[in-house]
């Protein structure tokens, strides 16, 4: 039977080093983003507004729409996140005779998925590195970056739920270290 991993953590906090070096190591991985990007592609219309180019989501202004309106992101995740749901319990199906599985999946406690996994791995990050790696990253304002951070549930709350946690405070080769250890336990 599968043991199927949830990996989170709030944004830039190095989630997806995490899955690249579980990958590397031979592991099933999956990035909930990028089924949540498939999701969002199969939209044709959010509530009138002018979110598309080309006739597809332009993800950069629904962003900026929904993180200044939490009524609306809410909206948005009323509408994606059941069939966001119902792709990563196919993905169980698909690799039910795999050893483990792990998937990725930022809003976990948000969108209360973590009842389909069996253990979660916590990303933490010092809310300076954070900020800094997502002003860096994303080329956002201090402001903008503090508005998407702020709207995830504090760090601290989810370091009490999960079930190991990995700090991410220092290089990307102490990362992949404590990685390898946890997969090491495995």
């Amino acid at each position: 039977m599968v043991v199927k991993f949830a990996i989170t953590g709030n944004i830039a906090s190095g989630k997806s080093q995490v899955e690249k070096t579980l990958a590397e190591l031979g592991y099933v991985v999956y990035d909930s983003d990028k089924i949540a990007h498939n999701v969002l592609d199969t939209l044709t219309d959010f509530y009138g507004y002018d979110v598309f180019t080309d006739g597809k989501i332009d993800r950069k202004k629904l962003g900026e729409l929904v993180f200044s309106d939490s009524s609306l992101r809410a909206k948005l995740e009323e509408l994606t996140h059941p069939l966001i749901k119902a792709k990563i319990l196919e993905l169980f199906t698909v690799h039910k005779n795999d050893k483990y599985i792990f998937v990725s999946i930022p809003l976990l406690y948000e969108a209360g998925f973590e009842d389909i996994f069996d253990k979660v791995i916590f990303v933490s990050v010092d809310n300076d590195i954070q900020l800094k790696r997502l002003m860096e990253r994303n080329n956002y304002s201090k402001e903008e970056a503090q508005r998407r951070i702020s709207s995830q549930m504090p760090q601290e709350e989810k370091i009490k739920k999960a079930d190991y946690v990995i700090v991410n405070n220092s290089t990307k080769e102490n990362l992949c270290e404590q990685i390898k250890a946890f997969a090491d336990t495995l």
